[in-house]
């Protein structure tokens, strides 16, 4: 074989049409070469896809929290954490610590409560908390994204004074009073808090001037009346 064949099969080798050593002729594989065969990746599914595109586009930072804790799970109820409040008690070999949260929720309808919560880890007492709020909701009366009239509600040393808005006002309140009335799901307020600023009595006397809240209706079936409208007819 002359040294210009041996250079043309050289060239063919390198463009990687054929795996062919110079010193075999052409169209002789070489022991040992053979191709393997092609194994083909599975079709990822549709479900695994969107992980995937849901990985990326979460940040590093992104941890799953309850959907109870800080938005809305999947019945729809929104809960809000008011406060947590952390206890030390000192033993012999140190400080031993417990945590207690106190959460509001409702459903956005009209319905709220709250819930106390008492544990040894943030996220333990939290969840407590969270059950014990969706198991206290209780109905309160609103008219359109208002209330229906001026109340002042009390427990304890707090005292709050909510008083109904026209619309576009938004919620004119702060603290635990907001808490409440977002969750109830009041678009329109203003709400000032007299007394003292301890988180619970706050809740709790919002909760409770809410509880006193009356429509026109509600009232006139107590006194055996009829509304204007009804009385028309």
């Amino acid at each position: 074989m002359s040294t210009e064949d041996t250079q043309n099969e050289a060239d063919v080798a390198m463009t990687g049409d054929e795996t062919v050593h110079p010193s075999v002729e052409p169209g002789i594989a070489a022991i040992g070469d053979a191709p393997a065969p092609e194994v083909s990746a599975p079709a990822a599914s549709p479900k695994a896809a969107v992980e995937g595109t849901e990985d990326t586009i979460r940040s590093k930072s992104y941890k799953p929290s309850f959907a109870s804790s800080r938005g809305d799970d999947a019945s729809g109820v929104v809960e809000r954490v008011v406060a947590i409040n952390r206890c030390a008690k000192v033993v012999k070999g140190g400080r031993r610590f417990s945590f207690s949260a106190l959460v509001v929720a409702g459903d956005q309808n009209g319905n709220v409560g709250y819930g106390f919560g008492k544990a040894k880890e943030v996220s333990e007492c939290i969840s407590k908390a969270s059950e014990f709020a969706k198991r206290s909701m209780k109905p309160v009366s609103i008219t359109g994204h208002t209330i229906p009239h001026e109340v002042l509600g009390e427990f304890g040393g707090g005292k709050v004074l909510l008083r109904p808005a026209s619309s576009g006002t938004g919620i004119i309140a702060g603290g635990g009073v907001r808490a409440v009335v977002e969750a109830a799901g009041i678009k329109d307020i203003l709400a000032k808090s007299l007394g003292s600023n301890n988180h619970f009595n706050v809740v709790k006397a919002t909760l409770q001037a809410l509880s006193e809240l009356r429509t026109r209706e509600q009232i006139y079936k107590l006194r055996g009346k009829k509304t204007r409208d009804k009385a028309a007819l």
